[in-house]
């Protein structure tokens, strides 16, 4: 046992208190550098009267820009990981930030597993162990507001998938939504004639209820039921949710082997079948 250990809870309580200050100083740091960048770059381009060349530094300031976001959105995690999901998309932001952040989609930090289990203890009112017959402590993937372990329940024998909400996520992306959404007024009134900060807003609207992992389970139970009543085979697998064990922070669900659609085309390629071929056109629509 520590000999202090009042003067640890005291620094702890002290961490959690300045931490949202902290992540916004890192946050406006970050943001001011990737804006100055392109407000010098653009300085710049007044010099520059070849349309090809202009085209080729848009590119590389583009690229460089776009590893500076990605520290960011990997570094600070939270929100801005769900920001980088959003802009990674085609036609959303240029070519560069998409090809760059599109693999943030489930690189977001693990939450250890003595956090995981205090979660799991709390919602749950029992020990893992009374709980679970096995438990992998190493997370299938981590994603901005939740992490997903392998395990199987006591007296079952097929593999379930246990989703846990990361200790303390909602409040940080909080932090991090004010922050943007401020950012956000900032270009309004100086660069960019569109209504970010409504945006914003809705994101915010959105997000708040992805931490809601009941509102979550009906829905996929809808989903579900929609696609066995409607068709002989369901062209799509849904999880089969266990609604005992089933809190706003902890969803659990029938574990589904499958691909990530991000290997896709890896998986095409492993199994021998044609880039341009049928099966590989209806995969990829």
């Amino acid at each position: 046992m520590p000999p202090f250990p009042q003067f640890e809870d005291l620094g702890e309580k002290l961490a959690n208190r300045f931490r949202p200050w902290q992540r916004s100083f890192q946050f406006w740091t970050r943001a001011a550098d990737i804006y100055t960048g392109y407000k010098v770059f653009q300085v710049r381009m007044n010099f520059v009267k070849d349309v090809n060349k202009q085209e080729a530094m848009w590119e590389r300031q583009h690229e460089l820009a776009a590893d500076k976001i990605y520290s960011m959105c990997s570094e600070l995690g939270g929100f801005f990981l769900k920001v980088a999901q959003i802009v990674g998309k085609p036609d959303l932001a240029p070519a560069a930030w998409v090809k760059r952040l599109v693999t943030l989609c489930d690189k977001a930090p693990g939450t250890p597993f003595e956090t995981v289990r205090l979660v799991l203890e709390k919602e749950l009112g029992q020990t893992v162990d009374e709980l679970f017959e096995r438990f992998d402590v190493e997370p299938l993937g981590s994603a901005s507001i939740a992490q997903v372990h392998r395990a199987r329940l006591r007296g079952t024998k097929g593999d379930v998938a246990v989703k846990v909400q990361h200790a303390g996520v909602q409040d940080l992306m909080m932090t991090d939504i004010h922050n943007l959404q401020a950012f956000a007024c900032y270009l309004q009134k100086t660069d960019i004639r569109f209504d970010l900060f409504s945006i914003t807003k809705e994101m915010q609207k959105q997000i708040g209820y992805e931490f809601d992992f009941v509102r979550e389970a009906e829905a996929m139970e809808a989903i579900r039921h929609f696609l066995r009543v409607n068709n002989k085979k369901p062209p799509v697998q849904v999880p089969r949710v266990m609604r005992e064990m089933m809190t706003r922070k902890v969803l659990i669900m029938e574990f589904i082997d499958g691909i990530p659609i991000l290997n896709l085309g890896d998986e095409i390629a492993k199994r021998g079948i044609d880039p341009g071929g049928t099966i590989a056109a209806m995969a990829k629509q």
